[in-house]
């Protein structure tokens, strides 16, 4: 996700046009270099021969190696027409040639590409389009649930759309919201340990406010906190958790925009030592921007800081490792 919003962004600032390809069938494309086979699926049976076994000469779905297969067989494509792989993320692809610049992202079955050259974007369109079964969705309004919205001052990125459908599935969508997403810690807490009784609707939430996330950097630091709790959540679990969805309820429109400024990382960190009272572990937190919010995280660390300053290092080494 962090090449994403680097990719618009630099589109952004170029005026560059993000243009939004689907590959229809993509695992089908695969070539299987093993020799594999496959009964005779039903309602094609060989009356003659029912015992037989077909050989396949294509990739289908549901073989383990069909998403690895059709991934070769798109970047050894793109190879022999001239790009090469990113060295941060194997899925991005840089064309650079005779001042053409084209960037290409691949996520599954889906791709978004931008560039300075219109014209040698719609010669490489159409070279895919006589090698794989490809969609050209036009400008890019929606990609991977994420809606993209375009003003006079740049782009906007919002998952409103997936939060009510989230609200609406946990019956919450005429809740009162609230104005933060975690209710302030006193010295004094009453902790309910009383077992909630819908494990499966508490995990399935937690792991759906994960994804929401994506666009939503206010609420990572809740989500985490409410995703330690996903083996066995207590009633008060459940509680911080509706208060969390009660606070999307509110920021429903939040989103993250995507303006032009100077192409200049920056990246702070901090670690809040030993923060939590059952194991004693800090949680490490940094956000890296360039003329917009590019990448965040909050974590809690692996092993236990025996000081403020050891955790303040292992906060900004995450940090400094996510930059590069």
């Amino acid at each position: 996700m962090s090449t994403i919003r680097t990719l618009i962004t630099i589109a952004v600032n170029r005026n560059w046009e993000t243009i939004q390809l689907d590959a229809s069938n993509a695992f089908l494309h695969g070539d299987i270099s093993e020799d594999l086979y496959m009964r005779q699926p039903q309602g094609f049976i060989d009356i003659n021969n029912p015992k037989l076994l077909c050989k396949l000469n294509k990739s289908l779905y549901g073989l383990k190696q069909a998403p690895r297969n059709w991934f070769e067989k798109f970047t050894g494509f793109l190879q022999k027409y001239g790009f090469r792989s990113s060295h941060s993320n194997s899925s991005l692809f840089l064309y650079n040639y005779n001042n053409i610049q084209i960037f290409l992202l691949l996520y599954v079955d889906d791709i978004l590409m931008t560039g300075n050259n219109p014209a040698a974007i719609r010669t490489l369109i159409s070279a895919m389009h006589s090698q794989f079964a490809l969609k050209n969705l036009g400008p890019t309004s929606l990609f991977l649930g994420i809606q993209v919205i375009r003003q006079s001052t740049g782009l906007f990125l919002t998952q409103q759309h997936y939060a009510e459908k989230l609200l609406k599935d946990s019956g919450l969508l005429d809740s009162k919201p609230t104005y933060t997403p975690t209710a302030p810690k006193s010295k004094v807490q009453t902790m309910q340990t009383q077992p909630f009784d819908d494990p499966p609707l508490y995990r399935r939430l937690a792991g759906s406010l994960q994804y929401l996330s994506i666009t939503r950097p206010d609420i990572a630091f809740a989500i985490n906190q409410v995703c330690q709790h996903m083996h066995q959540p207590t009633i008060q679990d459940f509680q911080s958790l509706k208060r969390l969805l009660r606070y999307i309820k509110g920021t429903v429109t939040f989103n993250i925009p995507i303006t032009k400024g100077p192409m200049i990382l920056r990246t702070y960190t901090d670690a809040d030592w030993a923060s939590d009272a059952s194991d004693r572990k800090s949680i490490s937190g940094f956000c890296t921007l360039g003329p917009n919010l590019i990448s965040w995280s909050v974590k809690k660390q692996v092993t236990v800081a025996k000081s403020s300053t050891e955790a303040d290092y292992r906060s900004l080494s995450a940090a400094t490792s996510d930059v590069i």
